[in-house]
Order: structure tokens, then C-alpha cells, then sequence
């Protein structure tokens, strides 16, 4: 599902101008997806992740290492969390998405500028996740929202890229 869902996210950065890449491996690490593009004489640098479940039956964050190690609980142990326990899953999170050096360096090989980090989400269960997120500077997309405005070619200035296939697919379950 989330193979599919970045295909429709760098669909919607396309017919919005955005030129893409997608699926960029550093080893045991990924960028979903980096976009940029040039808008009135100024360059637009996106990193976005996607995590896209039709039934969510965990966080979005694994539980904190510290605490997985104390109580041999799982990284995606459903149990519910403490603020604490909540707030240090979202910061590794998003350390582990976003800032790794590593991701630094590809990003400012790409462009010596400041970048937006955004998170592509369809269904969540414990949404407070989000608003941590938030707080983190990370902007939240929905993916129903991304779909609908995929819909409305007047809503983008390229009416049709590489993943408009894929588009047409999901919108036949939708008629």
C-alpha cells in the first residue's frame, strides 16, 4: 500500500511542477520522497514521507528504544503510552525520517537551501501522534485530500504525469 500511495503523492507533486525523486536508498534508510521546484524565482525543496494503512492497528512511531529495552515490550506494542513514552517515539521518529545525517547531506547535495518536511498519512489510530508531529514543524497531508485535488484538473497545472494510471485505478472504486 505505501509503494502505491507515494506513486499517487509524486502524481500530485508532478502536476503541481514539482520535479521528483522517489524511493532513494541509503542503506538501511529511505527517502520516500524529495520535490522541488521553482516557483516566482524562488526554489520550493520538499522531503515528505508517506505512511499510508487502510486499517491501522498500531502508532504511527515504534515505541521508544530505552523503553522497549525496561519492559521488553515491542516496537509496535499496542499498548497504550505515556505522554513521555508518546513524545520520545514521535522525536526518534522523526529524527530517524528526517534528520539523519546521512538524509542531510543528500538533501543539501540536491539544494543548499532550506527544506519543508512533510508526512503523508491516510488512516491513523492515535492521532495526538499528529499533533506531536506538529509541534516538530512536520506538516501533515491527508491522502483523501491529496486524491480529491488529483481529481479537479484545474486544481494543478500539469493535468496528467507518470502515476495517472495508477490515479485512474483508484478513482474507478470511487464512481
Amino acid at each position: 500500500m505505501a509503494l502505491l500511495a507515494e506513486e499517487l503523492v509524486e502524481e500530485w507533486l508532478n502536476r503541481n511542477g514539482y520535479f521528483t525523486i522517489r524511493g532513494i536508498k541509503l542503506g538501511v534508510h529511505e527517502i520516500d520522497l524529495l520535490a522541488i521546484r521553482i516557483n516566482n524565482g524562488n526554489i520550493e525543496a520538499r522531503h515528505i514521507e508517506v505512511q499510508a494503512s487502510v486499517h491501522p492497528i498500531s502508532y504511527l512511531s515504534p515505541l521508544p528504544k530505552d523503553i522497549r529495552k525496561s519492559t521488553g515490550r515491542g516496537s509496535a506494542s499496542t499498548k497504550l503510552r505515556t505522554e513521555k513514552e508518546l513524545r520520545d517515539g514521535i522525536q526518534e521518529w522523526v529524527d530517524k525520517k528526517f534528520f539523519l545525517d546521512i538524509k542531510e547531506k543528500i538533501r543539501q547535495k540536491l539544494y543548499r537551501g532550506n527544506w519543508s518536511f512533510e508526512l503523508v498519512i491516510h488512516q491513523i489510530k492515535f492521532p495526538q501522534e499528529l499533533d506531536l508531529l506538529r509541534e516538530h514543524g512536520i506538516l501533515i497531508h491527508n491522502l483523501d485530500e491529496i486524491v480529491a485535488s488529483l481529481s479537479d484538473s484545474k486544481a494543478t497545472m500539469i493535468s496528467s504525469a507518470s502515476g495517472s494510471d495508477l490515479f485512474e485505478l483508484v478513482m474507478l472504486g470511487r464512481e
